[in-house]
């Protein structure tokens, strides 16, 4: 199904020999759109910004369709981790529950630090009173997906809140022809059903979709459900004007086992539950549609409008002892019911030696918030009751300039304006702020003799702080980002190396188990990061990314007065990193595979100097082809390997004791298999 795409993919890279790959400087590029000086093709489109390019001067991943194919996961977030190199912490509060995606030892909870953006959608959310950018990867519809960019860094002036670590743009397929079916049956109890329809004709194209999931989960009391419908279609207007609109349903519930002890993670006593009423819900909703203009040989206007629609709901304890201690603790009940609209609107000009794009970009979002303290789900008292208004908006300019044969400078910049109103629903009164920022943008890239490029960015990067809901007149947490690199690149082997350094101001962690969070101290992340993708073999294929980072607090003075200077940054490791071999002989119609994830030693929320052991997961896939029937098989983390997914210090300790450190705990061991039916 994705064969369409690859073929764009492998014309967008420059390592890549192609008929349809534009000329290295002929190229244009507009969220999702291109087009050379010499030819002009209304077909295909995407909506977000165009798959990254090697030239570009900054550090990316693409993840191909085969890649995320091929993972041997069984959800979003586990094909991120294996096949980009994305540190991920689960939450363990249920499927519905955003947890953390991180990227450069970004991690605040939940993945509020990377922006995702879905066919020119975004998906974080603002004005939330659980976490401002609250980000649920369970929107994506895996079987749909085309391709996936991870950018890393805040080095694009085409996303602005919430891109502090980077962005992961995902573009879903825009054509295929016939039916697929999936079934996939794992352990646990889960079960998988998708199916996808196309169509595909000269002046119009269309995908749509639905995808259920039903799980017992490994631990107890964490059953979920979990459907899904998508929908896409294309359809050219005119010789110069294309019309694209996609709709996105999602909806899930789900029982939460929560957190437990440190000690029952170290006997092994995974199966305790801290709360049998724990659990919640989720609906999403979003409908797009977009616009593409030819306004002349060298001059491209895009256009998107989407809306969203939202609620969630979630039981949730915060444990003072926790597992089967639990009992002084509060449960709280959290809503969030929320709609919002958006455009981005940007025209772009090609050059004799470069490109100019130039855009602007409105949201209006309204959200009500409420969080009531409850036993076994029935309130006691009332915490937070608030309702917020946020309208922002933004000027980009990105440019791509060739100034030499040699150098190519890439500036540009974003100007955000953001204004948040908030009337708390006890009568209170109301409260209302506006401010705004300017992120500028600055990159090089220097053509060594082949096939060795150098290159450097700086850039400013934001998200809005935590609380905003209640107190608009909270500032942006802000940082500057520093990276400088090597990109080697031939027909055999696509690698680089990259030192970034990023300065952040007003920085805020947050404890999920205590629901606290700190603000306006400072921190610095700085390392290394390898990647490299190399065929020496037609029939064997090799990948890694790692990521060596030191992230460390400059000053943050914690809840309890203590300042946490020179302390490394919570929730995050000192170095994460993948590994994968995949032997697949071209004309053979079977594929065998091995993948690691290995995650350093890791840094638990709110406790300071704490470090937790190093880790790594070994995952075998393989797959046959028959005809129109494939049929793929695997097991995740093959030795069964105990794991942290997350720990965070607890509210409170038993009489004359220090409060308790609480536990994720990674999934075991897990087979599973896919049955992809295509006619």
């Amino acid at each position: 199904m994705f064969s369409r795409f690859v073929v764009l993919a492998l014309a967008a890279s420059t390592s890549v020999a192609s008929a349809q790959a534009p000329a290295r400087h002929d190229s244009m590029h507009v969220h999702g759109d291109s087009l050379t000086r010499r030819t002009i093709a209304l077909a295909p489109v995407t909506v977000t910004a165009a798959p990254v390019r090697r030239e570009e001067p900054g550090s990316a991943t693409r993840v191909s369709p085969a890649a995320l194919e091929r993972a041997a996961a069984i959800d979003a977030f586990d094909a991120l981790r294996l096949t980009a190199g994305v540190e991920v912490h689960l939450q363990g509060q249920g499927p519905g529950f955003a947890s953390d995606a991180s990227v450069r030892g970004f991690s605040s909870d939940h993945s509020t630090d990377l922006a995702l953006w879905v066919d020119g959608v975004p998906n974080n959310e603002p004005v939330n009173g659980h976490a401002e950018g609250y980000n649920d990867w369970n929107l994506l519809f895996p079987q749909a997906i085309a391709d996936v960019d991870v950018r890393k860094g805040p080095t694009s002036a085409l996303y602005g809140n919430f891109a502090m670590s980077g962005v992961v743009n995902v573009r879903t397929l825009e054509r295929m022809q016939g039916r697929k079916i999936w079934i996939e049956p794992a352990s646990h109890g889960r079960g998988e059903g998708v199916v996808l329809l196309g169509f595909d004709h000269d002046t119009a194209s269309g995908v749509v979709g639905l995808r259920g999931v039903r799980e017992d989960g490994w631990r107890r009391h964490s059953a979920y459900t979990l459907g899904q419908a998508h929908g896409r279609l294309l359809e050219r207007l005119g010789p110069t004007t294309t019309l694209d609109a996609g709709i996105a349903l999602y909806a899930t519930g789900w029982d939460s086992p929560g957190y437990i002890s440190d000690s029952e993670y170290r006997a092994g006593a995974f199966q305790a539950v801290t709360n049998r009423t724990d659990g919640g819900f989720k609906r999403r909703a979003q409908e797009r549609v977009s616009f593409r203009v030819l306004a002349g040989p060298s001059l491209l206007w895009r256009t998107t409008t989407y809306a969203t629609q939202g609620r969630w709901q979630l039981y949730l304890t915060i444990p003072a002892a926790g597992g089967r201690t639990e009992g002084t603790g509060h449960q709280t009940e959290e809503e969030d019911q929320r709609y919002g609209f958006g455009l981005t609107s940007a025209v772009t000009w090609v050059l004799a030696r470069g490109e100019i794009t130039f855009g602007t970009e409105g949201r209006w979002d309204h959200a009500h918030y409420g969080n009531w303290f409850t036993t076994l789900r029935h309130r006691d008292s009332t915490n937070t009751l608030v309702t917020a208004r946020q309208t922002s908006g933004a000027v980009f300019l990105e440019t791509s300039l060739d100034a030499t044969r040699h150098l190519r400078l890439a500036l540009g910049g974003r100007l955000d304006a953001q204004d948040t109103r908030s009337a708390p629903d006890s009568g209170a009164a109301a409260a209302s702020h506006a401010k705004a920022l300017f992120s500028p943008k600055f990159g090089a890239l220097y053509h060594l003799p082949a096939p060795l490029d150098l290159y450097v960015n700086v850039s400013r990067g934001f998200r809005q702080t935590d609380g905003v809901i209640v107190d608009p007149t909270l500032p942006f947490i802000t940082e500057w980002a520093y990276e400088a690199g090597v990109k080697f690149d031939t027909r055999a082997v696509n690698a680089s190396v990259a030192l970034f350094r990023m300065d952040v101001s007003n920085e805020q962690t947050f404890n999920p188990a205590t629901l606290t969070s700190t603000s306006g101290g400072a921190s610095r992340r700085q390392g290394v990061e390898l990647e490299l993708q190399a065929r020496p073999h037609p029939a064997l294929s090799f990948t890694a990314d790692w990521t060596f980072n030191d992230a460390r607090y400059r000053t943050l003075i914690a809840t309890d007065s203590t300042n946490l200077a020179g302390v490394r940054v919570f929730n995050t490791a000192k170095y994460v990193g993948t590994l994968g071999l995949d032997l697949a002989p071209p004309a053979a119609r079977w594929h065998l595979g091995v993948s690691s994830n290995l995650v350093g030693p890791y840094s638990p929320f709110d406790e300071p100097g704490v470090v937790r052991p190093a880790y790594g997961l070994v995952h075998l896939g393989s797959g046959l082809q028959m005809g129109t029937v494939a049929l793929d098989v695997g097991v995740r983390n093959v030795f069964d390997q105990a794991y942290r997914e997350l720990e965070a210090l607890g509210a409170s300790g038993a009489a004359g004791q220090p409060p308790a450190a609480f536990v994720s705990p990674g999934q075991p061991r897990t087979l599973y298999g896919k049955l992809r039916y295509a006619f």
